[in-house]
């Protein structure tokens, strides 16, 4: 497998739709194409089972069903790169502090579930094979440290979330045999957590190809940390790992007049200013470039060279108005409060203008 320079896009079709313009070197360009000029190799997309209200209406952040998916897949692939499909099991946002049972599968048991988890992933797979965009790896569940589909799939459940992630796994070694299994956790410098979790699941006969791994520096440690965890647990497990989600500031620069909301309809940046202090990089274009650089070593000097890669998180998402982390119908359904706005475009690999930026050289290099 080629070092993988892997980036999320999965809500530029919204920011495009909504005005959003990149440049490189002042040249207006497709993101896709420019991400590809400074090395990218792979596409990550999310999916949402049904990101909808029932009342025509839609819970945002790039609306990630099934047609919006096959069509950055489809541009994916026309330029080259291969992509992985990232199943949230859910109809929003899956995440550590939030699994929620899609509105279609509730009131399910145990059974039922498991049936569901195999049945969607295997119809999903069909239909992206129909359309000329099988992927070339499948996550099954994002995020899933404290487990998915909750209540029943919570840990410490792990032998009902063992049995929920190898009904997708199953699914795509059916479906999809071409393509690559990865399981997902956050917290990427927690080596406890790491070996918890999955010395459960492979005891319990759990199954992947690769281990995919969180790391955002505000949230998830040191480095070192990071470093500690991978040079474990890839020799443990004789398992591939991918930090399948990272990305690092390039300002603490308010970018409120770009979204054009009030105050009181801006969620804010996820980087608040007491987590920023513990970072060992300034929020800056040259801090975001030093950091990339320090990652992608560490990641490809993993034990036994089982370090196969990254993808930055939503490196296009721009702070254009109308594109932001959730609507109401989307952060109700998944049981939060509000408001909207972006979180995540000071961390992007371009700026609020749209502009390529230096971090992009470094993994262009690298």
């Amino acid at each position: 497998m080629d070092f993988i320079k892997g980036f999320d896009i999965s809500s530029l079709l919204e920011v495009e739709r909504c005005g959003g313009v990149f440049r490189d070197h002042g040249q207006a360009m497709d993101a896709i194409e420019i991400l590809k000029r400074y090395g990218a190799n792979w596409a990550r997309l999310r999916l949402w089972n049904a990101p909808y209200d029932g009342k025509q209406g839609d819970y945002g952040a790039g609306v990630c069903d099934l047609g919006v998916v096959q069509a950055l897949a489809s541009r994916a692939k026309k330029a080259g790169l291969k992509w992985l499909l990232d199943f949230h099991y859910s109809d929003f946002w899956a995440d550590p502090g939030k699994q929620t049972v899609p509105k279609a599968w509730e009131g399910l048991d145990e059974a039922g579930l498991e049936a569901a988890v195999y049945r969607y992933t295997g119809d999903v797979l069909r239909s992206c094979r129909e359309a000329g965009v099988p992927p070339d790896m499948v996550q099954v569940g994002n995020e899933v440290t404290n487990g998915l589909l909750w209540p029943t799939g919570k840990t410490p459940n792990w032998e009902t979330i063992c049995r929920y992630i190898s009904a997708g796994v199953r699914a795509v070694r059916e479906e999809a045999p071409q393509a690559q299994v990865m399981v997902h956790l956050d917290n990427g410098g927690n080596h406890t957590l790491y070996r918890e979790w999955f010395d459960h699941y492979f005891a319990l006969g759990g199954d992947c190809d690769v281990i995919g791994l969180s790391y955002y520096p505000f949230w998830h440690g040191s480095l070192d940390d990071l470093s500690a965890n991978m040079n474990d647990i890839a020799p443990r497990y004789g398992k591939d790992l991918i930090v399948v989600e990272t990305s690092m500031g390039f300002t603490m620069d308010s970018y409120a007049a770009h979204e054009g909301l009030a105050a009181g309809e801006r969620k804010g940046m996820a980087t608040r200013p007491e987590l920023v202090e513990k970072i060992d990089y300034p929020m800056t274009p040259q801090g975001q470039a030093d950091f990339t650089a320090e990652l992608l070593r560490r990641v490809r000097e993993v034990t036994g060279g089982k370090g196969k890669g990254f993808f930055w998180w939503e490196p296009a998402w721009l702070p254009v108005p109308g594109s932001g982390w959730a609507k109401r119908p989307g952060w109700e359904y998944v049981h939060e409060h509000g408001p909207g706005g972006n979180e995540w475009a000071n961390q992007a690999l371009f700026d609020y203008d749209g502009n390529a930026q230096p971090a992009l050289e470094i993994i262009r290099d690298f």
